[in-house]
């Protein structure tokens, strides 16, 4: 790791198990002090053991890494959490329809300079991340429109040059610049019809990228740990017991959408809001609909009610079943 010459930065080395917790005697660099794009450490956050590795490699090697997973799986606050604890300065730039390729590379602007109009260009999101010590995360990479992802292509190459042709300029990265991405569907397209917007990459752009993680839903005890955490008030024996019915139920959600006989599933941040619900209006049933059922086909809640009425041993609330089922 480097220090840019108009900013020097100290640097230590920090031991993977004792700041991550995995059984490794693995070291990485970081920096000593944080900067204003670097992420707030969450204590309560659960490092993937493989996913983790997977980061940190593109950390200390320099290695360009996709995640790939389901929503709400936490890919890219993975990466920031991990970003958080190494005080790397850390940007997301989501891939979405309004993200075009005047905003990664710049344009030219009017400014006015004495008095005077001139016409100067705009550095675009690459150039500016380029030129630092800095983790750059293309969130939805699989939703980029195909200009886009062009530009893209140009620096994934580990040490490769990105040519501003507008200014006859080539900018070399900087020695701590990082990029990561993260997807839905690895560019195989919007197959299963949970992901409208996706699109299929280009295999030539995706074989570029050294390293490939896949994040799938935590185990049962992590999901109930970390929900726990999240709602403190439910941080006893008897909220987590509740916590657990809910795991339980999100796990019968993402059966049920693995054999196709429902068109979506609950994720962690699903459960999580579905506890933070649960807390404002003291009913879990009610929660429960405000949280994930009213997303949900009116063909498929008979069913997500009958996995409800599985493990809570209880029929949804009376005042809700009529509208529900019909």
């Amino acid at each position: 790791m480097t220090t840019p010459q108009n900013s020097p930065r100290a640097v230590r080395e920090i031991s993977v198990r004792q700041v991550f917790g995995l059984d490794t005697d693995l070291t990485v660099p970081a920096f000593c002090e944080p900067t204003e794009h670097v992420p707030e450490i969450d204590t309560a956050y659960h490092f993937n053991h493989d996913v983790t590795l997977a980061i940190l490699a593109g950390f200390i090697q320099n290695r360009r890494v996709l995640i790939q997973g389901l929503h709400g799986t936490g890919k890219s606050t993975h990466i920031e959490q991990v970003a958080a604890r190494l005080n790397w300065p850390c940007v997301r730039v989501n891939l979405d329809g309004h993200i075009s390729r005047l905003d990664l590379v710049g344009k030219d602007t009017i400014v006015l300079r004495e008095g005077r109009q001139v016409t100067e260009f705009q550095e675009g999101i690459l150039p500016w991340a380029l030129q630092q010590p800095m983790a750059l995360i293309f969130d939805e990479y699989d939703a980029g429109r195909p200009d886009v992802m062009f530009v893209i292509q140009r620096i994934l190459e580990r040490n490769g040059h990105f040519m501003l042709l507008d200014q006859n300029r080539s900018i070399a990265p900087h020695a701590d610049f990082r990029l990561f991405a993260t997807a839905n569907t690895l560019g195989l397209g919007n197959l299963n019809g949970l992901y409208h917007g996706t699109q299929s990459l280009n295999h030539a752009q995706l074989d570029r990228w050294n390293i490939v993680a896949a994040l799938n839903y935590l185990q049962p005890e992590d999901e109930v740990q970390i929900t726990a955490a999240r709602v403190p008030q439910m941080d006893n024996a008897q909220g987590r017991q509740t916590i657990r019915k809910m795991v339980d139920l999100a796990n019968l959600t993402r059966k049920g959408f693995a054999a196709g006989d429902i068109s979506v599933l609950m994720s962690p941040r699903t459960v999580i809001t579905w506890a933070e619900n649960r807390q404002i209006f003291g009913d879990t049933g009610l929660a429960f609909r405000l949280s994930f059922l009213n997303k949900c086909d009116d063909a498929e809640k008979e069913l997500i009610a009958e996995y409800y009425q599985r493990c809570f041993e209880q029929e949804l609330p009376e005042a809700f079943m009529g509208t529900m089922l019909t």
